[in-house]
């Protein structure tokens, strides 16, 4: 099989993630679940004949880049085809890749089932919102569903800082400027700073990765600009202690003071099984208000989990209540709810 025939496989079967590696047939991930195409398992010359094409692809990138550090992040897309996001490494030796599919066109968020009030968030002219969940919970969609909602109805810039890129957008009503680390700049904390000076009104931010990046972007958010970032965390609590205790202890009481001021909104994601067969995204949403603030600033972080929990208003909901929504609406099982939960035995009561 060659490249492109895996590809068009892929996306005919509404696939979200290719799966080279050596030992294995090709597989494809589907609703969540990972499927062989076939029983030809891969040797290593095949692998990298398949990853030998996917740089071709991706126009000047080297392969030594992968040979010489044994992992390497890009995106590439194939005229007619599809966008594609590359996470290529070394396992056993041999090279590997796993390939997410993303579209050319944009995805309709009432088609995913985002709903309409987290993509309103970008509307507030400042401050950061945070969209946090494991990898793979879409956090990258719902962030350009939010970009495309500004993009196509205010009049500002919009700069991107993505690793790589994913959705591309064209210029609307907007200025959108995208760039990708490693290739248009050299890493985040750069690529930040100079956007600051770059008349931005809006800045996506892919991923907020450690104690420098987090601290830059602190500043933009404080500065008059809106932040958009993601990090891999669960639960609007854990975002808030996590963002916190990445600076040192003499800084943190100084951080809780500028986090309660520039936070907007926590949006924490994960996707889970549907009845039909698909993912269906599972929501807690933290709108900050004047009595969160007060507890972020007076480090009281732990009492944020039972305002949520308690809480069932559109702006307030938590993981749990946001599962049994989708119980109730027949989308997900018993079982599906009960085993996302962040409270199984509480849900359970509730079921």
């Amino acid at each position: 099989m060659n490249l492109r025939t895996i590809l068009e496989q892929a996306i005919e079967e509404k696939a979200s993630d290719v799966f080279i590696v050596s030992g294995l047939p090709v597989s494809f991930r589907k609703d969540g679940v990972i499927k062989r195409v076939n029983e030809e398992r891969l040797l290593p010359p095949d692998t990298e004949s398949l990853l030998t094409e996917i740089y071709q692809h991706a126009g000047e990138r080297e392969l030594r880049i992968l040979e010489e550090g044994g992992d390497d992040d890009f995106s590439f897309a194939i005229q007619g085809l599809s966008r594609f996001r590359v996470s290529a490494y070394k396992q056993r030796g041999a090279l590997s890749a796993v390939i997410r599919i993303i579209t050319f066109d944009l995805p309709d968020f009432k088609t995913l089932g985002i709903p309409e009030y987290i993509i309103h968030l970008g509307d507030t002219g400042k401050g950061m919102v945070l969209v946090t969940g494991p990898a793979g919970s879409g956090k990258s969609t719902t962030l350009a569903c939010m970009i495309d909602q500004i993009n196509k109805n205010q009049k500002k810039h919009i700069i991107t800082l993505e690793d790589p890129l994913e959705y591309l957008h064209r210029h609307s009503s907007s200025i959108v400027s995208q760039r990708e680390i490693n290739v248009d700049t050299e890493s985040y904390v750069t690529a930040l700073r100079a956007a600051l000076r770059q008349s931005p009104d809006v800045i996506l931010l892919g991923e907020m990765r450690d104690y420098e990046t987090i601290n830059v972007a602190m500043t933009a958010a404080e500065t008059g600009h809106l932040l958009l970032s993601t990090l891999h965390t669960i639960g609007a609590a854990n975002t808030i202690d996590r963002i916190i205790d990445v600076f040192p202890a003499s800084q943190q009481r100084q951080i809780a003071v500028q986090l309660s001021m520039t936070l907007n909104a926590v949006v924490s994601q994960q996707l889970v099984p549907t009845v039909d067969g698909g993912v269906a995204p599972a929501l807690e949403i933290m709108t900050v208000t004047p009595a969160i603030r007060n507890m972020i600033r007076d480090n009281k972080v732990h009492q944020i989990d039972g305002m949520i929990y308690s809480s069932m208003k559109e702006d307030m909901i938590s993981m749990d209540g946001s599962l049994l929504n989708l119980y109730k609406a027949g989308t997900i099982s018993r079982d599906t709810a009960i085993k996302y939960a962040s409270n199984p035995d509480m849900l359970g009561k509730k079921l």
